[in-house]
């Protein structure tokens, strides 16, 4: 499967209308934003975890970013209440599930190989700045993640090297003459420039940047 696989295009998807599609796992499903493969592909997904769901223990061979959107995600090493990031990556393994049900925004085989540092945080505790407040998540040679709070009416204006991937975790904005709502997905190619203005009631958003020149499919 190709989803939305060409990445010198810009993609902004409202993931809210979007229908739920069943994964393999009962009581699990899913709302496709980006792939490229079947099972195991390249993917950045919504996934909803009903209550008392889990999927079978599994190994993660190309690596796992998420952050919990809603409820609590839960596995063998704790639990992740909404507003946590994770990144768990290549050779590390888990169960995971929510006893009470979750929502996630998930990306999988999106890691360096030989990239090895795991952990989770609190997305919004030491946040830096005024107007526009951000912290970074995760840098590397190949990308930045930040999560980011905009005051209303507070603009966010820059031009990222090697494209911007965009996730509105609440409030809006708006980017281009689009209106991005909660649950917003948006893709800017790179050399695009990225110029989002908050909405009156502001704006929080994960922010990944630097990376869509190392998309690939996963070699297995």
């Amino acid at each position: 499967m190709k989803l939305n696989a060409d990445f010198s295009q810009r993609v902004l998807i409202q993931t809210h209308d979007m229908p739920w599609i069943a994964s393999p796992m009962p009581g699990v499903d899913r709302r496709m934003l980006d792939r490229m493969g079947d099972e195991v592909a390249r993917a950045t997904s919504i996934v909803r975890y009903a209550p008392a769901s889990k999927f079978s223990a599994h190994t993660h061979t190309g690596g796992e970013e998420f952050i919990v959107l809603e409820g609590t995600f839960q596995d063998e090493h704790g639990d992740y209440p909404a507003g946590t990031y994770v990144r768990n990556p290549p050779t590390t393994s888990h169960t995971p599930g929510a006893a009470e049900g979750c929502t996630i925004f998930v990306k999988l085989w999106q890691f360096d190989r030989d990239d090895r540092t795991q952990f989770r945080m609190d997305m919004e505790e030491g946040l830096t700045g005024d107007q526009v407040s951000s912290k970074i998540l995760h840098q590397d040679s190949r990308e930045t993640v930040r999560f980011i709070a905009m005051e209303p009416g507070a603009m966010l204006d820059e031009t990222p090297d090697g494209g911007a991937e965009i996730l509105m975790i609440a409030g809006a904005a708006t980017e281009a003459g689009d209106q991005l709502q909660k649950g917003a997905w948006l893709r800017l190619p790179e050399g695009a420039p990225l110029r989002l203005i908050a909405g009156e009631a502001g704006a929080k958003l994960w922010i990944k940047t630097g990376h869509l020149p190392y998309a690939t499919a996963p070699k297995v």
